[in-house]
């Protein structure tokens, strides 16, 4: 049986993905739509990494509830990777550009 700690490694190298992996993740899900049938399929294939269907979806739901809690003017509890090189990876862009990814009903 494996112990919490490793456990909790696990947790956490799962959790960890990159600057690129992340760019790579917006870009998919900007080009396959919530209605393309193999979307997370094609979402993981273009994240690459070795990361996963369930990988991705959980990235997604991560990425949907940090956006609901900053929409409610809550701090998101999911720390993404800080950016670097002087580009900016805070979701500006308003509602518009947040519409295209996700659908809030």
């Amino acid at each position: 049986m494996a112990s919490s700690s490793k456990i909790i490694s696990l947790r956490k190298a799962e959790q960890a993905w990159t600057e690129e992996e992340n760019e790579r993740f917006e870009m998919a899900l900007a080009r396959y739509e919530e209605s393309h049938p193999q979307r997370w399929q094609n979402v993981a294939r273009a994240v690459g990494g070795g990361k996963t269907v369930d990988d991705v979806k959980r990235h997604y739901e991560h990425l949907v509830s940090d956006i609901n809690l900053i929409d409610t003017a809550e701090e998101p509890f999911y720390n993404y990777p800080p950016a670097s090189g002087g580009r900016r990876h805070n979701g500006t862009g308003g509602q518009d550009q947040r519409s295209k990814f996700l659908k809030f009903q």
